[in-house]
């Protein structure tokens, strides 16, 4: 499971590997766990593997709105930079999902 998330991380060292999400707020803002919880079913839904994300804060409903994240997969120990952006707000929240291309330090 870890191995196929990695081999499409690592495949996308030419191009990023990004997914869209829709979450749906009670409030105006998204806890760290919420907004992890949106990139995971973003990614899964776009390569098929659940991912672990974990973000060290969250985000305001406003257009624009970034955060930055961590993604491991599995037993796997590389970590990966993960940047999550609100894209709409209404209804539902739209958000863009980003991996960074080369993993942290």
């Amino acid at each position: 499971m870890s191995r196929r998330l990695l081999l499409v991380l690592m495949a996308g060292a030419v191009s990023t590997l990004s997914a869209c999400g829709t979450v749906s707020l009670g409030t105006s803002s998204l806890s760290d766990a919420e907004v992890a919880d949106a990139a995971e079913d973003a990614l899964e839904k776009e390569v098929g593997t659940r991912p672990d994300i974990t973000c060290p804060e969250g985000l305001d409903e406003e257009e624009g709105a970034s955060t930055r994240c961590t993604l491991t997969a599995g037993d796997d120990p590389v970590e990966y930079g993960v940047t999550v952006t609100v894209t709409a707000v209404g209804k539902s929240t739209k958000i863009d999902v980003q991996v960074d291309e080369e993993p942290l330090d």
